[in-house]
């Protein structure tokens, strides 16, 4: 096979892919969502190694939406893949949080990268950051006693 001959490009493994061809079957009328959803799907089961990711129809958003579960036996969240170029309206998130599940937004953007924004109905106190350690007073006066 000549891989340099134009007239035989290579397949577009992609397309070819089971679950992509899953996704297509749902009928949104927007391969370029659909693709994102695809990417999206990639890294949730394969990079994060989440559990019973499936692709869901969003008729009200046109959109490929996905359920999957971060860990075995927790709830099951809702991932809006979300081609960075476009733009969503307040109500179009209104109605995906109105199903009740949990929910992540993902930006994808033009070179496959994604972005993970947890989204929720209200006010979510974060979590605090990993890397910074209460210094707390002791160490205050510690450096006060010492100069």
């Amino acid at each position: 096979m000549d891989e340099a001959n134009p007239a035989n490009p290579p397949p577009n493994w992609i397309q070819q892919h089971t679950v992509y061809q899953e996704l297509m079957r749902l009928e949104v009328g927007d391969s370029v969502q659909v693709h994102a959803a695809f990417l999206v799907y990639m890294d949730l089961t394969e990079v994060r190694k989440w559990k019973d990711v499936v692709g869901v129809s969003c008729p009200e958003l046109q959109a490929v939406l996905l359920e999957g579960r971060e860990k075995e036996g927790e709830s099951v969240q809702m991932i809006y893949p979300l081609p960075s170029h476009r733009s969503i309206k307040h109500r179009e998130l209104r109605s995906i949080l109105d199903r009740g599940s949990p929910m992540l937004l993902c930006a994808v953007a033009s070179d496959s990268t994604l972005v993970y924004q947890r989204l929720c109905d209200g006010f979510l106190t974060p979590d605090p950051p990993v890397d910074i350690q209460d210094q707390g007073r002791r160490q205050h006066r510690k450096r006060r006693l010492q100069t």
